[in-house]
């Protein structure tokens, strides 16, 4: 469910099991209360009231005086503020982050909140995403009626910004600075510099701030058998994560990705005048091929995926069969399909067999 980190691999850090799965018990000394739900989520409430850690002064949405008198201009209010945030990558959008945000969703406004620009700090590889920048809003707005029909919302964290930041302070930005009420991570959630704060630390330093604190166990990946396991990621835990979505992809298993993410798989392909577009002879068939660099998200393996589904505007979908092949992507279908030249970015639903 993610973290941030300048490593790339970093070992499982179990800690005290009884934080997820102790019930009804209290922790008056350290002025914590826990409450478990029916689905084994631990809930930590601070006893001390908020506005002992809060600075008015960032988050007021009033106009205060100076000292000389005169007003000062009212500072906006971050979007987040008030809300629930669900700390990971969220790179797939899939079951494990759906769970986060369902949970966020039970305590308050529900926002996920990531970090942009690590690729670049860390070095890392440019990667072709999961889910289209295009798509995102669409996959959330799915989930509202997991999240009592709350919309998750995303924010963003230029990573530059915090990359050096201790468990400590980076949860003091999101009490003091960001003003947000609540978190939710994953059991195996690391953060900080050098990932050196876990989920208990997080915990911890939120009930110091008087920020409700959520940490979920992890979403088990249903499908073990090792055939279907990424063997550049022997210790793995068997939890749903983007690098087991990718991990299908790669092998041309949609019934897996499906899965995993909890819908089928959406490519996008942005098209223009240069993609040949075309019907067949006899008036029926329709064709339409493109460059494999015109997609906008990663594709499964080359191959040929019977059950697809063109889908333009969320709403003008046609059954088509796609084949993909080392450079290019093949469309075809036989249904009528009124294309018009604002038709320049199409959806392309796999579905699994």
């Amino acid at each position: 469910m993610g973290s941030f980190s300048g490593l790339l691999q970093r070992p499982l850090v179990v800690w005290n099991p009884s934080l997820l799965h102790c019930r009804n018990r209290k922790f008056s000394s350290s002025g914590l209360a826990r409450k478990v739900n029916d689905v084994g989520v631990s809930y930590f409430n601070s006893m001390q009231p908020k506005s002992i850690h809060c600075q008015s002064c960032l988050l007021s949405g009033s106009l205060s005086q100076s000292e000389e008198g005169e007003e000062r201009p009212q500072e906006k209010l971050p979007s987040v503020a008030g809300g629930i945030v669900a700390l990971g990558k969220f790179e797939a959008l899939h079951i494990g982050h759906r769970e986060l945000a369902i949970q966020a969703a039970k305590i308050g406004p529900p926002f996920l909140l990531s970090f942009v620009g690590m690729a670049e700090v860390l070095g890392w590889e440019p990667r072709v995403p999961i889910v289209a920048k295009c798509d995102r809003n669409r996959v959330l707005s799915s989930w509202a009626s997991c999240c009592g029909e709350k919309i998750p919302r995303e924010f963003q964290i230029e990573f530059s910004k915090v990359r050096y930041f201790t468990p400590r302070h980076f949860v003091e930005k999101l009490s003091k600075e960001l003003g947000v009420h609540g978190v939710v991570a994953g059991e195996n959630y690391r953060f900080g510099y050098k990932a050196s704060g876990d989920a208990s630390d997080l915990v911890r330093l939120c009930n110091e701030y008087g920020v409700k604190a959520c940490i979920i166990n992890s979403v088990m990946d249903k499908n073990q058998d090792p055939e279907h396991l990424n063997p550049c990621y022997p210790n793995e835990v068997g939890q749903v994560s983007s690098t087991r979505v990718r991990y299908a992809l790669s092998k041309g298993d949609m019934n897996y990705v499906s899965q995993l993410l909890g819908r089928h798989h959406r490519l996008f392909l942005t098209v223009g005048d240069q993609e040949r577009f075309f019907m067949s002879d006899d008036n029926k068939r329709r064709t339409l091929s493109a460059p494999k660099s015109r997609l906008l998200n990663i594709p499964p393996r080359e191959g040929v995926y019977e059950n697809c589904s063109i889908v333009i505007f969320g709403k003008n979908v046609v059954g088509c069969r796609l084949v993909i092949s080392s450079l290019d992507i093949h469309l075809e279908w036989d249904n009528p399909l009124t294309w018009e030249d604002k038709y320049n970015v199409v959806g392309i639903d796999i579905a699994g067999s």
